[in-house]
């Protein structure tokens, strides 16, 4: 019985050392995305890239709103014939319009999503090279529901995106 009594406090004693060994963080993801230098830079690549076809969408809109105009002021005077063609005109222009702005949201979605991809493969990398040049064990992202400031690695993961390309 002394000697049962003994490997259980000698497993207690180890188990307890072998705890206090361990390095746990817990990484914010949602934060970093928001705070990245590289989200901006994403940011700003995708204004880039979308605004002329958003400039040329709003140029429609505003042809459309005209042509509506026309319509309502001059619509009782307009022969039979010329208000059916405008009205025409404003149905063909509205329905282009739509469909330009249905595939402009579809390839902003696309591009947004290449974009988060590759941010989510740099918080990756930065989250992985900060668990190996601090030791940690174990680094938690999603899922915690508390997480005091002392395991909170999310600073160094920043610092860490910060140096990245």
């Amino acid at each position: 019985m002394l000697k049962k009594l003994a490997v259980l406090l000698g497993l207690l004693i180890l188990s307890q050392t072998t705890q206090a060994e361990i390095r746990i963080g817990v990484v914010n993801i949602p934060l970093l995305m928001a705070n990245a230098p590289q989200a901006a830079d994403a940011k700003k690549r995708l204004e880039k890239e979308f605004s002329p076809k958003d400039k040329q969408l709003v140029a429609q809109q505003k042809k459309i709103k005209s042509l509506e105009e026309k319509l309502a002021r001059d619509g009782m005077t307009m022969a039979d014939t010329k208000k059916r063609d405008l009205e025409r005109q404003i149905i063909a222009i509205r329905r282009d319009a739509q469909r330009a702005q249905q595939e402009f949201k579809e390839d902003f979605s696309i591009r947004r999503n290449e974009e988060l991809g590759k941010m989510q493969n740099r918080i990756i990398e930065a989250v992985k090279a900060l668990a190996e040049e601090g030791d940690y064990d174990l680094l938690l992202t999603e899922g915690v529901i508390h997480a005091s400031d002392k395991v909170d690695v999310t600073e160094k993961v920043q610092e860490k995106l910060s140096k990245m390309p």
